[in-house]
């Protein structure tokens, strides 16, 4: 890992404006939202490919359903396509059988879309817990080569603040599995880990201190890994009823994501998942 170039890895949750996970009636499957994902991918795209950057996609299956055409598009563009589940379900509200059907269709469905196999995943907000990890036994059981849904820190939503910071291949009941987990990028700061690459981290934090985290991981000898998802460049979306705190989250600095996005394109080089483990 140490002998890598410092490029960085770049990743995207390709979900619509109104997937959510604060509670359980965020949004409704059963109901018509209007569409956005479409305008602000293809800005995003544009955005990579004028900065030369490739990215890992974790695109949820009922985008996939949607906007075949969409993922289509992506993977011409040389990015990598993974899968975000199916119905953007908490995995640990989740019943063992439930989620792996829920994982197999949407796996299925983006690769009849791409005609290629599908290699990483991402749970709905990083939602493998210490209430969650048989889903790991699951996700190789499926043939999934690594999965990125672990963030080793602590919230009210999620986290699994005793993961390793960079990517591992976990235990599960006393085996060590072949999965590689790529985790969320965190800096230590006082024998703690703090986020600083993605969502409301990146949207939160000035450019600067961004860039001071991504160099300092760079030095540890590893990629910092950003995600962000595709409304966060849309300051124009309609909201949720979301309570002020959850309201706070979801778009506070949506207005200045997208300049501070171009300059961290600009400062430095990204890769996918599967281009930089070369999978």
């Amino acid at each position: 890992m140490l002998s890598r170039p410092k490029k960085n890895i770049l990743t995207i949750d390709l979900e619509e404006w109104f997937h959510a996970n604060y509670h359980d009636d965020v949004f409704d499957p059963e109901k018509t939202y209007e569409v956005r994902i479409v305008q602000n991918t293809e800005r995003l795209l544009a955005l990579f490919a004028e900065h030369h950057a490739k990215a890992t996609f974790f695109v949820l299956g009922h985008v996939a359903e949607q906007h075949p055409q969409l993922i289509r598009k992506i993977a011409a563009a040389g990015h990598e396509i993974a899968t975000h589940g199916y119905a953007h379900q908490l995995i640990y509200q989740q019943t063992p059988a439930v989620f792996k059907e829920d994982v197999r269709s949407a796996k299925k469905r983006v690769e009849d879309i791409i005609g290629k196999s599908v290699k990483g995943y991402r749970a709905p907000s990083w939602s493998i817990t210490p209430k969650s990890l048989w889903a790991w036994d699951i996700l190789e059981e499926l043939g999934f080569v690594y999965d990125a849904s672990v963030f080793p820190i602590e919230t009210y939503l999620y986290g699994l603040p005793s993961a390793p910071r960079f990517p591992y291949h976990p235990e599960y009941k006393g085996r060590t599995l072949k999965l590689l987990e790529v985790p969320s990028s965190t800096v230590r700061v006082f024998n703690q880990n703090l986020p600083f690459a993605g969502g409301f981290y990146f949207r939160a934090l000035p450019y600067p201190l961004i860039a001071q985290c991504i160099k300092a991981v760079n030095k540890e000898g590893h990629p910092a890994i950003v995600y962000l998802h595709p409304r966060e460049i849309d300051p124009g979306q309609p909201h949720l009823e979301l309570s002020r705190k959850e309201s706070f989250i979801h778009y506070h600095g949506i207005n200045g994501c997208e300049k501070k996005l171009i300059r961290i394109l600009k400062k430095f080089e990204f890769a996918s998942i599967e281009e930089y483990f070369e999978l």
